[in-house]
């Protein structure tokens, strides 16, 4: 009976190194492919830009952290993404739903505790609103969260770029 149990497990842990394998070059070649995309805020405009090499794909409006509990700038990156995130605060959880604080998707960031998403209060985007976090419209997050991976950069500007004051001047390249 060991033996038989041994042997599953062996066999299950093989299938399971393999696909690893699989999944990880499918992402290599990808990457290897296609232009690096990272996501710009500027802190001082409340806009979030994704770029692929030079050329925005998309800007949105953003709610950013208020004077007392600013946004951390620099160089991050998404660390995991989470569709329909419960909330757990102080007070107790919040399920996913119009209710959540979070909204419909959470991307975090290796700034611990910070992350990208939604809102229950859409009034808030475009303003100095948050506690640090980056808060977006509700399909503005739902299109982004389909549009970036795990290990995308995300830079927290307080003041832009000259690239990024070049793309928000501009807008969305076609």
């Amino acid at each position: 009976m060991k033996s038989v149990i041994l042997k599953s497990t062996t066999k299950l842990m093989a299938v399971m190194a393999i696909a690893a394998l699989e999944v990880r070059g499918e992402e290599a070649t990808r990457t290897a492919n296609t232009p690096e995309q990272r996501i710009v805020v500027s802190v001082a405009d409340r806009k979030l830009v994704l770029i692929e090499g030079d050329c925005a794909l998309r800007i949105y409006d953003v709610a950013l952290g208020k004077a007392s509990t600013p946004t951390p700038q620099g160089k991050f990156a998404i660390i995991n993404r989470v569709p329909n995130p419960a909330w757990f605060g102080l007070s107790g959880t919040v399920a996913p739903g119009k209710n959540n604080p979070l909204g419909s998707r959470w991307m975090g960031l290796s700034a611990k505790g910070y992350g990208i998403h939604g809102t229950n209060v859409p009034s808030s985007i475009g303003k100095a609103a948050s506690h640090g976090c980056v808060w977006m419209r509700k399909q503005d997050l739902e299109e982004l969260f389909e549009m970036v991976t795990v290990g995308t950069t995300v830079e927290l500007q307080g003041e832009p770029s000259e690239l990024l004051t070049r793309i928000l001047s501009a807008g969305v390249s076609e």
